[in-house]
């Protein structure tokens, strides 16, 4: 146990290097916002409830107390100590901090370096608590314990995109279990855009919207993210009445636990994005139809958004009666509202002024509702779009509000850091954030090193605007170790030593130590982890995203992202399948080895692609055979490898999908209602995860496959019939001497994807099969 012990230090708080105003500003913020903080007995009963659910046989062992920011140098923080008590309570660790978020922080802390337990997502292998010694025999702390300070206020979660990929078909159940999950890894700012639509339903209706126009206007469930930011219109719509009530009930839900936790969510503001109908009923209104983002042929029933021009008299009333309209539902819960008008659509013009009048109207529209509000904004834009986004540009719309009423999520700083090019966003307070997956994908990527030392160098440069640190993924449920080392940067002022801190990292997620598990990870340390070339890691393997091009009449072939040797990866697998007999029972164990497992076969077989074109370039026939045949039969094997682990598998995507379509009232009906919402929501996820936008007969979406999966069934049933088809025209080109059918193979490939979509047979919810034993025999067949 003294291995843990050793491993911690006593964090000390660093003095943000702002001048004197801009620190009275994060302050000022500060102050208000602890001013809506629920009182210290909520907050403790909260934590309490959090560690019933965690770890129920413990409930006795800790004691815990909110404490004021003056025990934290006026800071927040979390102390742990031995609890001294002659009552026999039964209570041994006693845990205090500034919030509810911070004592579950600490008793986190404590699990992880005291007893080497582990947290993760349920979908990536769950908790290893196992270690844990039984009450009455909890390891102690030396002296006076230890005493852990955020060296910057906010710990930040969520992209605007997650609530599609990710949470879309949650309930309370799953909501919870994320909530303590995000309080247990210190997240004080979370993002809560659920039920947002149900509010716009009331807003505009004051407008004289009908229903029929919001019906259009509304995104379907999976795509609703992108509705809202005013990127396309009523694709995969409408949502019912049953959807935008409950999905209301579970906002409130979500929001009353973050609040008992100590938590300040953030809300949707009004970006400028209205219905159609809008420019009827408000005809000199200044409206403008955006252009095409990512449609095929710019049809009109989902493409092509109105955007109020901030400059309107009009802009300001809608967005303070969306506001008010939350406040009326919520109560007094924030001042923080998030606002991106411009996420992927460019401005109109460059011309300053106008930039900056329009930053001003959209803080204008907050703070009639919320005299105290902040603007929280993405700034992806300033990378998407940096051609648009010149300094001057930037300064426009950062310098548009008064000092400490924005701050900028630095969305990507883990590989493209703004705050460096851009004068530490020209004085404006910054979150220094990770973004890291792109549409939910299942790759294993990281950048260790940059999340170890990324945020210690921001806050220490000179000038520095930094106030939080935030994990802005596209979508959850992946890469564990990625996230655990992010999270605790929240409350780390040091870099950290990563090959240290993996060997505590793998002996808390596995239960004990094993030194073949920590040579695996000491390569992936180096490899998988360490992608150091600046690339935006799409997972573009060749299973999940087959190519779409004609190999006859062209070479020009973009291969997947690679940033590290696969042999030294296989090794590294090798080394996992070798960890002592004690360690291959454990989820995370198993979740990690089929992860790997899975990462290095999705490599092997885009080398087997790569021989097949190859091949029919040079008209061998036998090789263009053999090399298909190889990668059709990777596609089979992974796919029952997946099946072996219930956090693969595409049915419970669907199955979450169709139970949330028959829900409570929607169950009650048994009516057409109930038949079309089961249709929709399904139709919903699969297409999601596939087609994801519209297609022509001959054109698959622009977005296919951006929001790809390695789950099992979706290889079988999608991914496998994709591949047979295009090398079946593939080798009948070859055989006949006669040029690749590009248009055939397209026409019935996109058929197949629409019946697909559309389609409603049944996928297995529950693993099949030995995850370990699959994985060893696998590797042997391909590399033994």
């Amino acid at each position: 146990m003294s291995n843990f012990i050793s491993l911690i230090l006593v964090l000390i708080l660093v003095v943000l290097p702002l001048a004197l105003s801009e620190q009275e500003a994060i302050q000022a913020i500060i102050h208000r916002l602890d001013s809506k903080t629920l009182p210290p007995s909520i907050q403790e009963a909260a934590a309490q409830a959090l560690l019933r659910r965690l770890l129920p046989t413990h409930v006795d062992s800790f004691e815990f107390q909110i404490v004021s920011r003056d025990v934290c140098g006026g800071g927040s923080c979390f102390l742990i100590s031995n609890f001294k008590s002659s009552s026999r309570n039964g209570a041994e660790i006693f845990i205090k901090g500034t919030t509810a978020v911070e004592i579950t922080s600490g008793l986190y802390w404590y699990l992880k370096y005291w007893c080497g337990a582990h947290v993760s997502w349920d979908k990536t292998g769950g908790v290893q608590l196992a270690s844990i010694p039984k009450p009455g025999s909890l390891p102690l702390l030396k002296g006076d314990g230890v005493v852990v300070k955020r060296p910057v206020p906010w710990n930040y979660y969520q992209n605007v995109v997650t609530s599609s990929y990710s949470y879309v078909w949650w309930d309370w159940e799953r909501w919870e279990k994320e909530i303590d999950w995000m309080a247990l890894h210190g997240i004080n700012l979370p993002l809560a855009f659920t039920g947002q639509e149900s509010i716009w339903r009331n807003v505009f209706r004051d407008f004289n919207l009908t229903v029929k126009e919001l019906d259009n206007f509304f995104g379907g469930p999976a795509f609703l993210a992108w509705a809202r930011m005013g990127n396309l219109h009523g694709w995969g719509g409408p949502l019912s009445k049953n959807w935008l009530d409950q999905q209301l009930s579970l906002q409130k839900q979500i929001l009353s636990r973050m609040q008992e936790l100590g938590m300040t969510p953030v809300l949707p503001s009004f970006s400028g994005n209205v219905p159609a109908g809008l420019a009827e009923i408000f005809p000199s209104a200044d409206i403008t139809r955006l252009g095409n983002w990512n449609s095929i042929d710019a049809d009109p029933s989902t493409c092509c958004t109105y955007l109020l021009n901030p400059s309107d008299p009009l802009f300001v009333e809608i967005g303070e009666a969306f506001i008010r309209q939350q406040i009326k539902e919520y109560g007094d819960v924030t001042d923080i509202y998030n606002c991106d008008t411009f996420n992927e659509n460019t401005p109109p013009t460059n011309d300053t002024s106008y930039i900056s009048s329009l930053g001003a109207s959209v803080y204008k529209a907050m703070v009639k509702a919320d005299k105290d509000a902040v603007w929280l904004m993405q700034g992806w834009l300033f990378y998407s779009d940096s051609t648009f986004w010149k300094p001057d540009q930037m300064k426009a719309l950062l310098h548009s509000v008064p000092f400490g009423k924005m701050i900028v999520l630095d969305l990507f700083a883990d590989v493209r850091p703004i705050w460096r090019t851009s004068s530490q966003f020209y004085g404006t307070p910054y979150v220094w954030c990770m973004l890291h997956n792109f549409g939910g994908n299942i790759e294993m990527y990281g950048i260790l090193d940059a999340i170890s030392s990324g945020p210690v160098d921001a806050l220490a440069s000179e000038n520095s605007t930094m106030v939080g640190v935030g994990m802005c993924m596209e979508g959850i449920e992946h890469n564990p170790v990625v996230y655990e080392l992010m999270s605790e940067m929240a409350f780390r002022s040091k870099k950290v030593v990563v090959q240290e801190w993996l060997k505590t990292y793998s002996r808390c997620r596995y239960g004990k130590a094993d030194h073949y598990v920590d040579a695996a990870w000491t390569i992936l340390y180096h490899t998988i982890y360490n992608c150091t070339d600046g690339i935006a890691d799409h997972n573009t393997d060749f299973i999940v995203k087959l190519p779409d091009w004609d190999p006859s009449s062209s070479s020009d072939l973009r291969k997947p992202h690679l940033w590290y040797s696969t042999q030294e990866v296989t090794n590294a697998l090798q080394l996992l399948l070798n960890a002592d007999d004690n360690l291959i029972h454990g989820a995370t164990y198993r979740y990690d080895l089929v992860d790997l497992t899975r990462q290095v076969l999705g490599k092997l077989a885009n080398e087997e692609y790569l021989k097949a074109v190859t091949a029919f370039q040079r008209k061998n026939v036998k090789a263009q055979n053999l090399h298909s045949k190889r990668f059709i039969q990777l596609i089979r094997d992974i796919d029952r490898l997946l099946a072996s682990n219930s956090n693969f598998l595409l049915g419970t995507w669907l199955e979450s999908a169709k139970k949330l379509a028959t829900n409570a009232s929607e169950m009650k009906q048994k009516s057409k209602l109930q038949i079309f919402s089961l249709v929709q929501y399904e139709w919903n996820a699969r297409t999601q995860v596939t087609m994801w936008y519209d297609n022509t007969e001959i054109n698959q979406s622009k977005l296919h496959d951006y929001a790809n999966k390695y789950w099992s069934g979706l290889l079988e049933g999608y991914y496998l019939p994709r591949a047979l088809t295009y090398f079946y025209y593939l080798s009948k080109s070859l055989r006949k001497n006669e040029s690749f059918h590009l248009e055939d193979w397209r026409r019935e490939w996109i058929l197949f994807s629409n019946k697909w979509q559309a389609a409603s047979e049944l996928y297995p919810v529950k693993a099949e099969g030995n995850a370990v034993a699959i994985s060893k025999a696998l590797y042997e067949k391909y590399f033994g």
